[in-house]
């Protein structure tokens, strides 16, 4: 079965840091872009940022360029997202997803998505 379920999310105070997972099965995660998203309460899903099959990474939101940092584990298959310098702005619900055909800020380019996971920025 093609999964993707992330992990790692909660609270954290401003200025913390977080490291997201996103572990894949029934595929190999390093042969597809790997975006991620995040639904903020009362706003539409929005691209953050991407990972290419090259490990080229695509910023989404200017607001995490030198926060976020995207990283993979080939044997693991799975991708971590970490967060650092929290803002109370990231509080939102990540999401990861896959991409046959490369990284985009829309999401209906996307085939698989996990279930997300929570992060909560507050001081």
């Amino acid at each position: 079965q093609v999964q993707l379920v992330e992990s790692g999310g909660g609270l954290v105070q401003p200025g913390g840091s977080l490291r997201l997972s996103c572990a894949a099965s029934g595929f190999t995660l390093a042969a597809y872009a790997i975006g991620w998203f995040r639904q903020a309460p009362a706003k539409e899903r929005e691209g953050v940022l991407c990972i290419s099959t090259s490990d080229s990474t695509t910023f989404y939101a200017d607001s995490v360029k030198g926060r976020f940092t995207i990283s993979r584990d080939n044997a693991k298959n799975t991708e971590y997202l970490q967060m650092n310098s929290l803002e109370t702005e990231d509080t939102a619900v990540y999401y990861c997803a896959e991409s046959t055909v490369g990284c985009s800020r829309n999401r209906y380019h996307y085939r698989y998505w996990g279930q997300g996971t929570q992060v909560t920025v507050s001081s």
